[in-house]
């Protein structure tokens, strides 16, 4: 999948993949306008929501209710270099859950795509390469 990357203004910026336009920015305090999750913060939301859609999964197929499920991830960063040093995410079951599921269920939220990727991290490689001009009309 190719993401194409713009700049509409002030800090923000935005990634136009499939059909859909992501747009960041940065908080009042770094220049921006907070209209938005900020890059490294959407990259946060990508882990956890791929936690919750395993989670949800794992119960729709097994036809296991998701009202009252909830995760809330936890982080901690080093104060020096402020990169992440541990992230935590947590699985709040509601009563009742079936406990036959408990630990089933904690393993399909590791499974998340996102997870193994970071466990396993890609190359990442930038370049520059010469914008092709448009057309004239």
């Amino acid at each position: 999948m190719d993401i194409q990357v713009t700049f509409p203004g002030g800090k923000r910026v935005s990634a136009v993949l499939g059909g859909h336009v992501v747009t960041t920015d940065q908080p009042i305090a770094q220049g921006g306008e907070d209209t938005g999750p900020a890059p490294f913060d959407l990259f946060l939301a990508s882990l956890a929501t791929c936690a919750g859609y395993y989670v949800m999964a794992f119960c729709q197929a097994r036809g296991i209710p998701t009202d009252g499920i909830e995760l809330v991830q936890h982080t901690a960063a080093d104060e020096t270099t402020h990169l992440l040093t541990r992230v935590e995410i947590e699985v709040r079951l509601p009563p009742g859950f079936p406990e036959k599921y408990r630990t089933a269920v904690l393993r399909a939220a590791e499974g998340c795509k996102v997870k193994k990727t970071l466990a396993a991290p890609p190359t990442i490689t930038v370049r520059a390469t010469e914008a092709v001009a448009p057309h004239a009309a």
